[in-house]
This record gives C-alpha cells, sequence and structure tokens, in this order.
C-alpha cells in the first residue's frame, strides 16, 4: 500500500549529492541511542562507535547517519539522549563543523522532520555546568533522503533509511510509537521485541524488503538502506540492494564505506590481541566492490 510510491517521494525529495573518485561516505544506521538506562542498547557498543567515529574523522569520511540514531520514540527530549552520550555528540559535532554530516531521518526519530523541533533541540544545546546555551548542530537540516550521483557516468545511489518500505512503521508511525511508549518499551527492557519491528520477525522483513526489490525493478537503481538492522551485501547477479546493518548487534556494529568509487561492508567490534589486551578493529565483511558493477540501467 504505497510504499513504492513512498520511495519514490523519498527519492525525489532527497538531497543530491555528485560524488567521483575523490570523495568519502560512511554511513552507519539505528544506533537507536537512548537516554543510558538499562533498555538503552546503543551503550554496549557507544565506546566502539566512537572509536569508529573517529577513525573516520581522520581519514575525511564524511558521516551519513541512515535514520533511527535517537531513540526518539522512548525519550522524545532529545536533551536527554544527548547529556546520556556527550563524547558521542561531540564527535558528530565535530563533523558538522566541518561540513562533514549528514542527517537521514528514520521513523525512530521522525520528529526530525519538524523543522521547528530541529531548531528547539539540535541547533544548541544547555550545557550542564555552566547552564548556558552553546551552539551545537547549528542550521543542521535533516533529511529524508540522499542522493548520490557520479559526475561523470550519472549513476545515482539512493540512500533512505528504510521505514518508507514498511506501511506499518510508516503510514501508521504513530499509532506504532504510542504503543512502544506505552507498553513495549517495559518488554523491551527485559529483551521482549515488539512484534511491529522487523528486527525479529523474519516475515515481516522479508515483506519488506520485497518492497525494496519492487522499487529497484521499477526504477533501476542501487538502493541502501537500514531499518531492518539486517545487514546486506548483494552476490553477483542479485539486485543492488544493500543494508547497512545497525550499530546495537550484541557485540558489534556495521557500516558501509564509499570510497574511490568502491563499495564496503566492514564490521567494528572489540577483540583480544595476542597479549589479551582488548582493542577495537575494522574487519571487512564484503567487498571492495566498483560501485559501477551495481549500475542496472
Amino acid at each position: 500500500m504505497k510504499t513504492v510510491q513512498r520511495l519514490k517521494d523519498a527519492f525525489t525529495n532527497g538531497r543530491l549529492e555528485m560524488f567521483d573518485e575523490s570523495s568519502k561516505y560512511v554511513l552507519l544506521s539505528d544506533c537507536h541511542r537512548g537516554n543510558g538506562n538499562q533498555a538503552d542498547e546503543f551503550t554496549k557498543n557507544q565506546n566502539t562507535f566512537q572509536y569508529a567515529l573517529s577513525f573516520y574523522y581522520q581519514k575525511g569520511f564524511t558521516y551519513v547517519e541512515v535514520g533511527d540514531g535517537d531513540e526518539l520514540w522512548e525519550h522524545p527530549r532529545i536533551k536527554d539522549i544527548i547529556n546520556a552520550h556527550f563524547e558521542t555528540f561531540e564527535i558528530i559535532k565535530r563533523f558538522h563543523q566541518s561540513n562533514r554530516f549528514i542527517l537521514i531521518y528514520g521513523n525512530h526519530n521522525i520528529y526530525l522532520k519538524d523543522p521547528r523541533y530541529v531548531e528547539k533541540n539540535l541547533y544548541t544545546h544547555l550545557n550542564e555546568h555552566s547552564q548556558e546555551r552553546i551552539d551545537f548542530l547549528k542550521d543542521i537540516k535533516p533529511e529524508e533522503a540522499l542522493v548520490l550521483k557520479h559526475k561523470r557516468t550519472g549513476q545515482q545511489v539512493f540512500i533512505v533509511h528504510g521505514h518508507q518500505g514498511d506501511f506499518s512503521n510508516d503510514q501508521f508511525w504513530y499509532l506504532n510509537m504510542l504503543s512502544l511508549k506505552y507498553f513495549w518499551r517495559f518488554l523491551h527492557a527485559v529483551g521482549v521485541q515488539n512484534p511491529s519491528s522487523p528486527v525479529k520477525n523474519e516475515n515481516k522483513r522479508h515483506k519488506i524488503e520485497k518492497n525494496y526489490a519492487k522499487w529497484i525493478e521499477k526504477y533501476r537503481m542501487m538502493l541502501i538502506c537500514g531499518h531492518t538492522h539486517r545487514l546486506k551485501f548483494p552476490r553477483k547477479n542479485d539486485l543492488p540492494y544493500f543494508n547497512t546493518g545497525c550499530c546495537i548487534y550484541p557485540t558489534s556494529l556495521t557500516a558501509i564505506e564509499i570510497e574511490n568509487c568502491k563499495i564496503t561492508m566492514v564490521r567494528w567490534k572489540i577483540q583480544a590481541n595476542e597479549e589479551g589486551l582488548l582493542q577495537v578493529e575494522r574487519n571487512i565483511i564484503h567487498g571492495p566492490r566498483p560501485i559501477e558493477d551495481f549500475d542496472i540501467r
């Protein structure tokens, strides 16, 4: 019901960005940063996330957050999330100040669709120590989608959170939000998942991915999503559907890198070295593959 049309609308209204061999992007999604309580799934990977972001900042990447960065359904006061993960937001702020941060909203942070909410809550932040408001993500403009277009070949890459392909979490998102906020969040704290979420519902996830496939087949374009938390890198002869995975796996987070016009999927996790010391490591899962391999026009 309107899912393919919703994806088309997101593409039409998305931010257009030209890229070439010198461009560098890292895509992460579904951090679901909370307020630091027992149900905050981001906390177990926050050190890994901070290390990975610092790595990408030093390497000159643009950070694209592909939706559901903050868990606003459960914690609509984003200042509580910022205070709980202040070090993380300091790194994000550095990307923004360097004009290398693109913020895409998903269903769990759809409040960022409202410019008034964004101006009130993200332009400045209250310093808890000095009680003064300081510049934070000044003039940030969250996007529903991002379209990367190659300067020479014209190949386009459509990047969107992906809830637009999920009827209940898109067109009925408000009802889902209420059920999570007043019921499922309490069960979530002890590990019970909302059945309307595609994360643990395999049938629902497959149905959503079929909607993505319909869109790709109709518009003949490479698609990168988040939302389902299920990482995806297409095999040979598959449709060019990619999924970033998420940042709340039990022991790791996954990311998609675009560099030198090649696409790579990586996993970041804490591992012990030969001396038994814990360290954060980046491991390649798939790729790198030339992006032009996925041009199906």
